[in-house]
C-alpha cells in the first residue's frame, strides 16, 4: 500500500511538471505544496509501515520465547498442583484473623466429635458432635452467602 502511495504521488509530481505550474501564482504555489505535502506523507506512511513490520517481528519473536519459557516452567507444575489443591477438603474462613483453614472430609467421616481450631490464632472454627448431615452442611453454606452479601 505505501509503494504505491508513492507511485502515485510520483505520478502528481510528473503531472504538476509537465503542468508547467507557475510557482508565482496563488494555484500554482498551493498545488505544488500539496503535492509535496502528498509526497511527505507517503514517506511517513513507508517508515510507519516498515517500522510496524519490524515490530511485529520482534513481538512474534517475544512470543515464541516466552512460550518456551512458560513451557519449561510450567511444564511439570500444573499437573502436581491440580492433583494436591483440595480433591476431597473444604475451606473455611476464622472468623477472627481471616485466616483461610482447610478441613478434610475424611476427618468429617470420622467417629467421635470433631473441634477444628485455626492455626494462627487458636479460634475455635467448628465443633461437630453429632455426624454430618447434608441439610446441615447446606446451611452452613446459605449462611456463609448470606455474610458474604455486600450490606
Amino acid at each position: 500500500m505505501a509503494e504505491d502511495l508513492m507511485a502515485r504521488v510520483s505520478y502528481l509530481k510528473g503531472l504538476a511538471e509537465g503542468l508547467a505550474l507557475d510557482e508565482e501564482s496563488k494555484e500554482g504555489k498551493l498545488l505544488l505544496r500539496m503535492v509535496d505535502l502528498l509526497d511527505d506523507f507517503a514517506v511517513e506512511m513507508e517508515q510507519l509501515k516498515d517500522d510496524y513490520e519490524e515490530l511485529f517481528e520482534f513481538t512474534e519473536a517475544l512470543d515464541e520465547d516466552l512460550a518456551e519459557l512458560e513451557d519449561d516452567f510450567y511444564d511439570d507444575d500444573d499437573d502436581d498442583t491440580d492433583d494436591l489443591f483440595y480433591e476431597d477438603s473444604f475451606t473455611v474462613e476464622c472468623p477472627n484473623c481471616r485466616e483461610l483453614v482447610e478441613i478434610s472430609d475424611d476427618l468429617l467421616q470420622g467417629e467421635g466429635s470433631i473441634k477444628v481450631t485455626c492455626p494462627r490464632c487458636s479460634e475455635i472454627i467448628m465443633i461437630d458432635d453429632e455426624a454430618w448431615d447434608d441439610e446441615d452442611f447446606s446451611d452452613l453454606l446459605e449462611e456463609d452467602d448470606e455474610e458474604e452479601e455486600p450490606k
